[in-house]
Parts: C-alpha cells; sequence; structure tokens
C-alpha cells in the first residue's frame, strides 16, 4: 500500500489495490512522504470511508491529540461493547471530543438533560463515557462532569451498527424523561433514580417506543387489562394521563395493551 496523502502523523490516505482507504496508526506517517510504502506493522486501523473529504478537513482543523485520543476511546468502545461501530464514528465522536475539550478549557460545562435515562438505557455505552472521561483527565487533566460521560454514551450507542440514529436516539430518550416526570408530577412521589423500580419503569417505557415504532405491542387481553384497571384504578388512571399528553406533546399513540403493562410498572413505583 502507497501513502496518497498524510492527515496527520498518525492517519494517512492510502490506496489499497483500487481502493482508497484510511490507515491509522502511532507514527505510521513519520518520516514518510507521498507515494512512500506504509509499514503494515504500524496500522491499527484500516478502513474505507465514504466521508474522506470530511474527515481529512476535520484533521486539519483540530490538534492532532484530540484525534489520538478519539481514536483510543473508539477502540475502547468497540472492544467493551463487543461490536464494530461505523465509520462515521471517527468524523461525529472526533469532533465531538475535540470541541468538548476546547468548551472545558474555556470553563463552560454543559448539562445533559437526559443523564438519569442514558445511565439507564445505554448503560454499557455510558461506562465506555465515565472511561472516556477518566482517559481525557489523564492525558490532558482535564475534569469532564458525568453529563459529558452521557453526550459521549450517546454517540456511541447511535454508531453501533443497530443503533439508529442521533436525532431519533434524542427525541425517544426526551418521550421517556417527559413521561416519567410526568408520572412523578402526577403521583406526587419522587423516586431513588438507582431504585430497580425506577429503572424497569425507564427501560420498559423505552421499549414501549420501540414496539410502537415497528407497529408491534405486548400481547395482553381485555379479561386481563380489565383485571389491572379495577385493581390499580391510580395507577391505571396515571398511565392513561400519561399516554393523553403524549399524544398530545408528542404525536405517539400507546395501545391499551401498553397502558396494561405501565399500569403495572406505576403500581411498582406507588408501592415504594
Amino acid at each position: 500500500m502507497k501513502i496518497k496523502k498524510i492527515l496527520n502523523n498518525n492517519a494517512v490516505v492510502v490506496a489499497d489495490g483500487q481502493e482508497e482507504k484510511i490507515a491509522i496508526g502511532a507514527g505510521i506517517a513519520f518520516e514518510k512522504r507521498k507515494n512512500d510504502i506504509v509499514n503494515i506493522h504500524k496500522i491499527e486501523k484500516l478502513f474505507v470511508m465514504k466521508e474522506n473529504e470530511k474527515f481529512h478537513q476535520l484533521l486539519t482543523r483540530i490538534p492532532e491529540e484530540h484525534f489520538i485520543i478519539s481514536e483510543e476511546i473508539i477502540s475502547h468502545a468497540e472492544e467493551y461493547i463487543g461490536t464494530k461501530l461505523n465509520e462515521h464514528i471517527h468524523i461525529v465522536l472526533t469532533d465531538h471530543i475535540s470541541f468538548a475539550i476546547e468548551r472545558e478549557m474555556e470553563g463552560i460545562h454543559l448539562k445533559n438533560k437526559l443523564l438519569h435515562e442514558i445511565k439507564i438505557l445505554y448503560k454499557r455505552e455510558y461506562e465506555v463515557g465515565l472511561w472516556a472521561i477518566q482517559h481525557i483527565k489523564e492525558k490532558f487533566n482535564i475534569n469532564m462532569s458525568v453529563d459529558e460521560a452521557a453526550f459521549i454514551a450517546l454517540h456511541i450507542h447511535t454508531m453501533k451498527l443497530q443503533g439508529g440514529d442521533l436525532r431519533q436516539t434524542v427525541r425517544q430518550t426526551t418521550i421517556v424523561r417527559d413521561m416519567v416526570q410526568k408520572i412523578m408530577e402526577i403521583l406526587r412521589i419522587r423516586v431513588n433514580e438507582d431504585d430497580i423500580s425506577y429503572h424497569r419503569l425507564v427501560t420498559h417505557l423505552r421499549f414501549a417506543l420501540f414496539r410502537i415504532n415497528q407497529f408491534e405491542h405486548h400481547a395482553m387481553d381485555d379479561e386481563m387489562l380489565g383485571m389491572i384497571k379495577r385493581k390499580f384504578p391510580k395507577s391505571y388512571s396515571c398511565a392513561s394521563e400519561v399516554a393523553k399528553e403524549l399524544s398530545l406533546v408528542h404525536g405517539v399513540v400507546l395501545p391499551d395493551q401498553e397502558l396494561g403493562y405501565i399500569t403495572l410498572h406505576i403500581e411498582r413505583l406507588r408501592k415504594q
């Protein structure tokens, strides 16, 4: 493989047969020039990127150490979660990490309003985020909050091959947060976010929204639903209120069967 373009000391564009690829490795471009042969033993990652030009532009605009640490975070994420991430992660996460580091150095700290939901819904990705902010602290002596770990988690989740679109992921997570807040408001209770009942509710709401998007729903017969209504009238009334607001604000309609299951989760919370 010959070098077609040097992006920085650790990334080059190479010609691999008829394909143009990006090769990443520590010092891979050290003392190299265009048309030199790449030392294959230095290649840590080799991939084809459809957005080569965007990647090139990004690497000319950010410090090289930001690129290096982003690649280290991506490598850790793929190993920890056990899956390859979409190639676009090399652009979106690198850009995000670089901007986050700059913000922190300027004393700008962003709050993540979806922090608690992300911790529950994307647990493994959030753990990668925690590792990332600790890694950044060790490398640059910059302290980032857990809010940033949650932002990183969202990027990691949406770049999993089955992760989905970032905008859609944020929308669904926001809807879950709104539903939980409405439940707390109606019941006039506060629940420990580490409580297992809280986790079950948040997880169920997430998958309820997923099933609606897939035109699927839980199988609950009318007799069972009727019994739940009679046995837990307060919790069912709460679930109905939440469903009404969900429809008005977000345009999402919950089937009656889902209301039955949500009622059971709300009843668990009421018993705490």
